[in-house]
Order: C-alpha cells, then structure tokens, then sequence
C-alpha cells in the first residue's frame, strides 16, 4: 500500500520464399505523411480530421456543471423508509449541500421529501437545472422531457440494459437515441452513486481523479484519502450509453488539481475515441493508471457480461495502451500505489535508482528484482563510495545497492549517508526497503528518510515490509509524511518506480501521431483503389500490385499463361527462378505443392508450368496465370501485416516471417497512426529482434528498409480503412543494410 506519498513530489503466414528482385523502390518517406499531400491542410487552415474523415482531436467535454451543478433534480425522489430511492435521495441532498447546489425533487406522488418542496413533473421545476437524477425503472421517457426543460447532464442508475444480452442491449440503444436526440449529456445505465461520494477536502497537493465502470473496483482508491492521498472526482461510467470513459479521462486530464488519473476498464465502447483521450492526457503530461481487464478469454467474457460491451483483442489494446502512453498494470494495489505516487512525483533529476538498506541481504535480492524489471542502478564513483565508507564499515557494500550493516542508522551517522546518497547527480530515486520492524534500527531509519525527504527534490521511496501494519514507524512517521512513498510491498514499488520514470521519459519527447497522420488521400491510395475487389480474396499478383501501389518493393517477376511464355520470362528474370501459381483463393501455395524453387533451365520451367496447372486443375483451384520470378537465397526472412480490430481498426504486425511466424508468434502490433519511432519501438519488442543485427557472421539487415515498409503499409492501412480487411506480407526478406527488402508473397483480402 502507498502510504502518503512526497509532497515536493507534486506533480496468416506461408512457407518461406527465396526470391528477390532487382527493382528497387522509389524514394522513401519516414513516418505517417507523404509531401505529395501537401501537408494535409484544407482550404479553410484547419486539419481536424484524417483521410477517413475520423477526429484528429479528443474533444474535451465541459462537465464542470456535472460535478459542480448549481441546480440538481432528482426524478422519483422518495423519503419513504425501506425503499432503496429514500437512501439515494437521502445522499443526494447531502452531495448537494456540499457541492453548493440546489435540490429539487420530482415525483408526482408527494407534495414534499425530506422537508424540501416535491414537484409533480419535470415541467414545474422553479429553475433550469444542471443535472437531473433519475431515479426511474426506463429512463427513455424521462428523457424528452429533460430535453424541453434545457437539462445539461443526467445520470441513470437503471440496470436491465446491455449487460443482460440482446434484448437489453436494444433497450440500451433506444436510451442512447434518444439521449442523442436530447442534446443533453448522459451517465449510464446501469451506473452508482459513486460520482456524488464525500471527497476529503483538507487534503492538499495534486490529486486523483478517478474512473471506474465497476463501482466496487474503485474503492480501493478512493479510500487512499485515509492515507493522507487526495482525489477530487470518481466517475462511474456504468454501460456508457453517452458519456464513456475516453470523455471522462479527456476532461481530467485537463483539469489544474489532476496530477494522475487512475480507471478500471473492463470495455471501451470505442478504440479511436480512447486513443484520442490518451493523447490528450499524453500532450498535458497526465499519467494515466489503468486495469484492463479481459487478459484472457474468461476474463474478456465476464467483462462482456458485465458491461455489454467488446473487450477488444488484449494484444491490441495493450499495444494501443502502450503506445500512447497509458499505464497499465494488473491488480487494484498496484493501481493505487501507482497512481498515487505519479499523481506526486515531481519529474526525476536523474534516472538512476539507488538501493539502499540495513541488510546486506535485503539490498542484494530488492536490487535483483529491480534490475529484473528494468531499472538502472548506477555504480556509484569511487569518490561517493570513499564519502559514504566515512560512516559505514570498510567491508560492506557500498557500490549500488548500499549496505550500511545496521548499526550507522542507529546514530547521527544514518542521515549522513542519505544525504550522501540524494546528492549523487546520477541518482533521481532512493529506495530502502525495511522488511520488518526492528525499533532501534527501523524507527531512527524512517525517521531520518522523511527528514531528509523533507530537504530534496528527488524520490524517496520506503518498502514497509511488516505485514502487520500497526507500528508507529509505519502509521505515524512514514504514513504521516507528505513527502515519502511507502509501499508494502517490493513488487509494487519496483512496479511504481518503472511507471514514474517511464511516464516521465515517454511525455518529454512525446509528438502526438495524430499530428502527421494523412489527410488527404495520396495518389498511391487512388491507384490502390482501383486494383480493390470487394468482398474478395487478391491473387498473388495482384496482391503486389496493390504493394507496387505504395512504392513497396516486390520481386522483378512476369504472370504467364502458357509454358512458352514461362520459358521467355524465366530468361528475362534470369536463371534461377521460382514459380508459383497464382490465383484469388491461394493462400497456402505450398502445401498444395504450387511453388517450384530453384529452376535452372528452360526444360524444367517448361516442366514446372504444366506440373503446376495440372495441380490447380486438379484441386478445382482457378488461377489466373503463373508468376515467374527472379531467387534470391539470403536475407532475414519477416512479416508485415494489417488486420481490422473490433474496437481500433486497421492495426499493423510485424515480426519473424516465413514458418517462424506460425511457431514463435513472434510479433508486435501498432495501431495507426503512428511514427517511426513507434516503428521502431515495435522491432524492440520481438523477442528475435537481434536477429536482425546479423548472428553467426550474417550481415546485418536493412532495418531502415523495414521501417520504410511498416510506415508504408500503415498508411495503406489508413488510407484504405473501409476497402481492406488483411493484408499479410510474408515473407518479407530483408536483405544486407543498405539492400532493402523485398515482399516475396503477399495476401490481401478486401471488404
């Protein structure tokens, strides 16, 4: 658990091919956007949208008038005791006192509630109103009404909707016409009370807002007010019949008090809207902690149950997540141990963790875990080691991790060596982790780390090992500091810590892709179009014209119909060849025995051609012609690709081609639009990414020429979003830096 955490601290493979060709493509464009487009601007100066028409920009709701209303109704108010609508209105007259607002209770049955004039229908409210409550079995009637009476936001708590299956689903999607009819704003169904709880507000420093679509979930977080951590908003988004999660996440990240933003996800009702709110928090440099659920099949069905909504492929959305920088981790404790300590955290001095510890022990294994996950433990010079053996024994470690032996801590010696140790330039964070309490040693040492806490700009981190929880050392002196992060645990800490500096890393050099994504559609795009088969499977052949289009490399080859004419392109490509039949439903040529490798001579291509067609005949498989193409028998052979996901659309692959693709599943995905850096970043996640670094005296590949493909196939992916389902080059042979690389096979199918 965090304690009160530092106050400074604020804010669809085939087989492998062998063949190359000698063309070589046009000139290459980095990233997201072609000059030929001319910078995407429109006419008018503005570029709000992309070549698909889709917003560029998260909108950023005004809900001030949610959470702060000035006038509140509540529809179906009741102060009968015993039904569950006389404790809702009772909380909701409290929340109003609070927020300052005016109550009104609707309900045609009673002349008063709890001492407050009832009103008999929407129409007799005094007063426009800001927010109405609807305490009411089906909302959808209720909402026409708040629509003549100019409501802004209203909250349904009715369950009953599309976490019930179809019937509730249609249910839900009348709800939200007619809330889009409205032009008011809506929270829900199947939502709580949880947007109107208590929020402490003698708590100081940046907050967390918070953003859950299971109430219960949430708790855990809002209870960190206890430690002295201060929220300012929950938002129970419920079955997101309006306002969603992106909406909620979009307006925190833009509010003053907000220094993190913690959500438990358990659907997104919609991937572009989502990206678009992430990128938002990215460019305000609001981290954003979230649990998402549906990991594995059970998980995804449960989540599906719950909310009604589509939990997405997990690979994808943690790519997605990963890619706009949104924190995600697994369990609610380390979403609040994170959450709170980046919603603190000024941004670090220095990259650099130093361990620190009584035990010798402790140090080496806390020290093994973190280098384990990522962080940098720096050696420290020999000069700051000479300082610190002043205070601490000749025999004990003092390299990184630090050992003191116990004893210094116990005497004017322990704040010495912390302030030794929050002097190094190369250190940004301190970590000590304790493992259990032991008074004469453990006290003296939280007490001086929050003394010193008090003195420095940098991270002191405190790992409270005791699994009792009740010792003063704990509760009164590290919980107590508005400047240390105490956590229980050392997965946890280690977990925050890599979080922090990566949040950090990731928003300083952040450019938004939404900046160079196409806005208009380039001449490639137009050509591809042509070449486009709704509802259809492309032929080989014209799977590389569709390539060709964007300035993709392909093999120098020639689509045959007869043996004779096979014979004349073999000796225009050049001896040796491959052939493969071709044909729109060929996917797996090889194991049909339609491809020949290594022909040396007229006699066997004339061989092959009618071996071939006889196979195609045979397996009743049309093709409209045979490819002759140049071999080629070096290069890393890779995968590029594009798939439609049900929540982000078009997506980019990439990985290990050829059979390696089937057996490692060695790949990473993108969602567009991205740069290359991202490009690069996905390589960096294969697992066989030195591959390409050359291994066993191989050369090292074209790595650039990889980049150029991957940034070319995303902007087929955007630009032909609605035309093409898949698109599967494999493989892709990479070739000798500064050779290129070539798509020896491709697939593509289109909507």
């Amino acid at each position: 658990m965090l304690g009160s955490t530092h106050g400074t601290l604020s804010t669809h493979s085939r087989p492998a091919r062998v063949v190359a060709c000698g063309e070589q493509p046009p000139h290459t464009v980095h990233g997201v956007a072609d000059p030929a487009d001319g910078g995407g601007q429109r006419a008018d100066g503005t570029a709000d949208v992309d070549v698909s028409g889709r917003p560029l920009h998260a909108p950023v709701p005004d809900l001030d008038r949610f959470f702060r209303p000035a006038s509140v109704a509540v529809i179906g108010a009741s102060d009968t005791e015993g039904r569950p609508n006389t404790g809702i209105t009772r909380q909701l007259i409290a929340w109003s006192e609070r927020v300052g607002a005016r109550l009104h209770p609707v309900n045609p049955g009673r002349r008063s509630v709890f001492g407050l004039p009832c009103h008999a229908a929407i129409a007799d409210l005094p007063e426009p109103v800001d927010l109405a409550v609807l305490l009411v079995g089906d909302p959808v009637p209720v909402i026409e009404q708040l629509a003549d009476a100019k409501v802004k936001f209203a909250v349904a708590f009715a369950s009953g909707f599309a976490e019930t299956g179809e019937e509730g689903a249609a249910a839900q999607e009348r709800l939200a016409d007619a809330v889009r009819r409205s032009g008011l704003r809506l929270l829900g169904p199947n939502t709580n009370l949880n947007a109107f709880e208590k929020f402490r507000e003698d708590l100081e420093g940046p907050a967390i807002a918070l953003i859950t679509q299971s109430g219960h979930q949430g708790r855990p977080v809002f209870t960190l007010q206890e430690l002295g951590i201060r929220l300012s908003h929950w938002a129970p988004t419920g079955n997101e019949a309006d306002l969603e999660t992106a909406d909620f996440l979009s307006y925190f990240a833009s509010r003053p008090e907000v220094g993190a933003i913690a959500a438990y996800v358990e659907g997104l009702k919609d991937g572009r809207s989502f990206l678009l709110a992430a990128d938002h928090a990215a460019r305000q440099k609001v981290p954003v902690v979230a649990v998402k659920v549906g990991r594995t099949e059970t998980g995804a069905r449960t989540a599906a149950s719950h909310t009604g909504k589509l939990t997405g492929a997990d690979g994808v959305v943690d790519a997605a997540m990963r890619q706009f920088g949104v924190i995600r981790v697994d369990g609610l404790d380390e979403l609040q141990d994170t959450a709170a300590l980046l919603a603190r955290a000024k941004p670090p001095a220095a990259e650099g963790v130093a361990v620190y510890s009584i035990s010798g022990g402790t140090g080496a294994h806390f020290s093994d875990l973190a280098t384990a996950a990522g962080l940098r433990l720096p050696t420290l010079t020999d000069a700051k080691q000479a300082e610190l053996h002043q205070w601490i024994p000749e025999y004990l470690h003092v390299a990184n991790p630090i050992d003191n032996g116990g004893h210094p801590v116990g005497d004017w010696r322990g704040r010495k060596i912390i302030d030794a140790i929050l002097a190094d330039p190369s250190v940004g964070v301190l970590i000590c982790p304790i493992t259990g309490p032991f008074p004469p040693m453990s006290d003296k040492l939280a007490q001086d780390l929050v003394d010193a806490a008090e003195e420095t700009d940098k991270l002191v981190c405190v790992v409270w090992g005791s699994p009792v929880g009740t010792e003063d050392a704990y509760r009164s002196t590290l919980l107590g500091s508005s400047r240390v992060a105490t956590f229980r645990t050392f997965a946890n800490c280690i977990t925050a810590v890599r979080a922090y500096l990566d949040h950090h890393r990731f928003t300083a050099g952040y450019r938004s892709p939404f900046d160079d994504a196409p806005r208009t559609l380039s001449p490639s795009a137009r050509k591809a179009q042509a070449l486009m088969r709704p509802g259809e499977q492309l032929s080989e052949h014209a799977a590389k014209q569709l390539l060709r289009a964007y300035g993709i490399r392909v093999p120098r080859e020639q689509l045959v119909t007869s043996a004779a004419a096979a014979v004349r392109a073999a000796s225009q490509v050049g001896y040796p060849v491959v052939m493969k039949a071709s044909g729109p439903q060929l996917a797996h040529k090889t194991e049909l025995g339609l491809v020949k490798v290594g022909l040396t001579s007229a006699s066997q291509v004339r061989d092959a051609y009618r071996e071939l067609t006889d196979i195609a005949r045979y397996e009743d498989v049309p093709l409209d012609g045979v490819l002759v193409c140049q071999m080629i028998e070096r290069g890393v052979e890779m995968v590029v690709g594009v798939t439609h996901d049900s929540l982000f659309g078009p997506t980019v692959t990439v990985g290990l081609g050829g059979v390696l693709v089937e057996v490692l599943r060695d790949v990473a995905v993108g969602v567009p639009p991205f740069g290359e850096h991202q490009a690069r970043a996905m390589l960096g996640e294969l697992r066989g990414r030195a591959l390409l670094d050359g291994v066993r005296g191989a050369p090292p590949s074209d790595v650039d020429a990889l980049i150029e493909v991957v940034l070319r196939v995303q902007r087929m992916a955007l630009e032909l979003d609605g035309r093409l389902a898949e698109l599967d080059i494999n493989p892709l042979v990479l070739l000798p830096s500064g050779q290129g690389a070539v798509a020896l096979d491709a697939l593509a199918v289109c909507h």
